[in-house]
């Protein structure tokens, strides 16, 4: 497995933010963010921490340790059934190199160590071929396509992944 570790989303990470913040990167999330939208991110980011709101993460490998991109996971009622959300972004010089997979392998450990009755949910737009592969290749089951508002005003066609939650005492 690709040595990746993540670290706890810290208040020198706005940097790594704005990395993120890439055209290329946030083509499939209604395109870049204003400086303001990101420093209200990053405060969101600790905050979280600081709440249990949400775990955001860098994404961390020996030779970066500044973060090659960030993942995490937040509550999100889907009706009757409530579970986590999870999110990532790796910047496009690192992608390709396993890294996503190994973060995200790391994430559903986290998310299930915070709660191990909660199904896991990705929702990439439908055109993101890369997440989707992703989604695929961690036992996600694709459930449908619904619209989602992201940003504010901006409503794309996802795809709607979910990892069940584990089996009584498998986790």
């Amino acid at each position: 497995m690709t040595d990746v570790a993540l670290r706890p989303w810290a208040r020198d990470d706005l940097g790594l933010l704005v990395r993120n913040n890439a055209p290329e990167l946030m083509e499939h999330l209604g395109g870049p963010e204003s400086d303001e939208k990101l420093v209200a991110r990053h405060a969101r980011y600790l905050r979280g921490w600081r709440d249990g709101s949400s775990h955001m993460y860098a994404i961390v490998t020996p030779e970066h340790p500044e973060g090659v991109g960030a993942i995490g996971f937040w509550p999100r009622d889907e009706g009757d059934r409530p579970m986590y959300e999870v999110g990532w972004a790796v910047q496009a010089p690192y992608q390709g190199r396993g890294y996503a997979h190994a973060a995200l392998a790391l994430l559903i450990e986290a998310a299930h160590a915070a709660d191990a009755s909660r199904p896991i949910g990705a929702y990439p737009r439908v055109g993101n071929e890369a997440s989707n592969a992703l989604c695929r290749r961690a036992g996600f089951v694709l459930e449908g396509v619904e619209e989602f508002e992201y940003p504010k005003g901006t409503w794309l066609e996802s795809n709607v992944w979910v990892l069940p939650a584990p089996e009584a005492g498998t986790a």
